[in-house]
């Protein structure tokens, strides 16, 4: 395990014991209409029962029981033991069954190639120094034709300052920056004790497509509040929209891509 793996296990096992929002199982009112809790979108359809699924880089005890409880075959993948018990613990008293593997999310050798129909991947990126690893494993696991459901942390939000100078809030990194991002503020976009990585559009986006996935859909869901106070995660997100969410399509085995270079 390198040293950014090692180093964010240990912080979301602490961030886990301190149930942090991001560490607190589904509510009762999640598990009413589970599927529509986890697809609001709708872009998984209207059932899917009996689908293989990986919930990629998402213990906690919220994806994957949401995802059990729509009638999927589940198995969670994540970083931290910590984070992982709580899926087992909400599973346990649920009454439903969920397949716990504690590995990053970069090297995924237990899982064999194409056993997944569905793959969802919550903001997570941000903690590996490369992307590329990431999306190559994802498609290596999903089936041809399968779905790739992912979020990412936005560049441009991890540049800006969490709060604003004069109302404003300052680009303060470099696009083009490489090693982990100075320490942040506790705060909605950013977790505390995490060592967390810039990853620009083309190594996110050109990433996922390199790596056999044609994209079908992108949005920025809508965190902006026009009335927010300011230096609020409302009102930043009036500037920066903090989190994209992608759906790709994994291509079949033997279709060729060409990639067209505009020099």
């Amino acid at each position: 395990m390198g040293d950014a793996n090692q180093h964010n296990a240990r912080a979301w096992d602490a961030l886990a014991r301190q149930q942090v929002p991001l560490a607190k199982p589904a509510s009762d009112e999640d598990f009413r209409d589970p599927l529509r809790t986890v697809d609001p979108l709708g872009w998984l359809g209207p059932c899917i029962a009996n689908l293989s699924v990986l919930c990629l880089a998402a213990g906690g005890g919220r994806h994957s029981a949401l995802y059990a409880a729509a009638g999927a075959v589940v198995t969670v993948v994540d970083l931290s033991g910590e984070m992982l018990a709580l899926d087992r613990q909400v599973a346990a008293e649920r009454g439903l069954e969920v397949t716990t593997v504690q590995a990053s999310m970069d090297s995924l050798p237990m899982l064999a190639d194409g056993q997944f129909d569905l793959v969802i991947h919550p903001v997570s990126t941000c903690y590996v120094p490369e992307v590329g690893p990431v999306f190559r494993e994802v498609a290596r696991v999903t089936r041809p034709g399968g779905i790739y459901v992912s979020q990412h942390k936005s560049p441009v939000s991890l540049q800006a300052d969490v709060r604003p100078e004069g109302g404003v809030y300052r680009i303060c990194e470099p696009y083009y920056r490489t090693g982990p991002l100075p320490a942040a503020e506790p705060c909605r976009t950013r977790e505390p004790g995490t060592q967390e990585f810039l990853h620009r559009w083309e190594e996110l986006v050109g990433g996922i497509c390199r790596a056999g996935f044609v994209i079908e859909d992108f949005v920025e869901p809508m965190h902006a509040k026009t009335q927010a106070e300011v230096g609020t995660f409302g009102h930043r997100s009036q500037f920066v929209a903090p989190y994209v969410r992608v759906k790709a399509r994994r291509i079949e085995n033997d279709k060729q891509t060409s990639i067209l270079r505009v020099e």
